[in-house]
């Protein structure tokens, strides 16, 4: 990332926020929205005002994650928020803190994740995920997951409880973490999760790449996004999404994204998504993020791209990550129209989902 003065221009319709967030910006830009009514959303970008859907936010409650992961996220909030991290952090991933978040970023529309990992980063319900949703139906929609830690004995049951998840309007696609869940990329005994999305037209998103969450399974097949070639053959009709392009997180390095690339190159059915590279805890010089939005131009995927910050992690943070790509994507010649794709018109072909709906 090239440095700060000499950053491209890239405006947002709302406030910039170039300083790290704190608990105290977070609530002085609470109160100013409050003041002066609903912000302009989207981004300014080459000249053109572009919509923005995010497709990675977490939501959930503090309680629903386990305490190593609890302790890791609390170091994370700059101090004196660790403190009370818990408080701060159920403020941050309710459906009113998301939406917050989301104006202060311009973002119009968002997609909230159900997580089902008991041994790492911990359990938010499918149920959560659609009480929060409800609560903005016209800006908040849903990811779906299962819990896989008891495969063989509750394969049926599970399958059932996803399909019925899918059956709710806002719930428009599926979350897997194969780091997190604990099972391989590569194993055939569970592509019924793929068959139950695929009978549902939902997308699957999946976690690529290394994780930093106590707990986790970080070896290739977990993580590689090339052990889920197969799967992608043998599902033509099911739409995979690599999240994180295969980054490795624990090295901070680009990891397999040349693999996500060659992926999407080759199948018809494969999107990716970048998000968390170039956010100040992953990839503090920006350097991967510029990397990834370079590659992805010169290979020609830009409509491949599905725009996600992996947010809200901190007060701030999702506009701040906009932010970021945008200026990445200027710094690597994308143009207007291919900055839209990303930010908007690619989530709304794959998933069947414009403003109106």
């Amino acid at each position: 990332m090239t440095p700060e003065s000499h950053r491209p221009q890239v405006e947002r319709t709302t406030a910039r926020m170039r300083t790290t967030p704190s608990l105290s910006l977070g609530l002085c830009m609470a109160l100013f929205l409050s003041a002066c009514g609903p912000p302009a959303l989207g981004v300014e970008y080459r000249g053109e005002r572009l919509d923005v859907v995010d497709i990675h936010l977490h939501t959930g409650e503090w309680e629903g994650i386990g305490a190593a992961t609890q302790r890791f996220l609390a170091e994370r909030f700059p101090h004196p928020i660790g403190v009370n991290a818990a408080t701060i952090a159920g403020d941050q991933i309710s459906s009113s803190g998301v939406v917050r978040q989301m104006d202060q970023g311009g973002v119009e529309r968002a997609v909230l994740l159900a997580v089902y990992a008991p041994r790492t980063v911990g359990v938010t319900t499918n149920e959560q995920v659609i009480n929060n949703i409800e609560d903005a139906p016209e800006r908040l929609m849903g990811l779906a997951s299962l819990r896989v830690d008891r495969w063989e004995t509750e394969r049926e049951e599970q399958l059932a409880i996803l399909s019925e998840a899918l059956e709710h309007p806002g719930m428009v696609g599926v979350k897997l973490a194969n780091a997190h869940m604990h099972f391989r990329l590569d194993d055939p005994a569970y592509w019924e999760i793929y068959e139950v999305a695929a009978a549902h037209d939902a997308p699957v998103y999946l976690h690529t790449g290394s994780t930093p969450f106590p707990g986790a399974a970080n070896e290739p097949p977990y993580t590689d996004p090339a052990y889920l070639e197969d799967a992608i053959v043998a599902h033509p009709n099911t739409k995979f999404i690599i999240g994180h392009l295969g980054y490795d997180f624990l090295g901070k390095k680009p990891g397999q994204l040349e693999d996500c690339l060659r992926l999407a190159s080759t199948y018809p059915n494969v999107w990716l998504e970048p998000s968390a590279l170039g956010s100040k805890g992953s990839d503090p010089t920006g350097e991967n993020l510029l990397l990834a939005m370079r590659r992805i131009r010169e290979e020609g995927l830009t409509d491949r791209v599905i725009y996600g910050s992996d947010g809200p992690q901190a007060p701030g943070f999702v506009a701040e990550y906009l932010e970021t790509t945008v200026e990445a994507m200027d710094a690597s010649g994308w143009t207007a129209n291919e900055a839209r794709m990303a930010l908007s018109e690619n989530f709304e072909r794959v998933f069947n989902r414009t403003a109106e709906q």
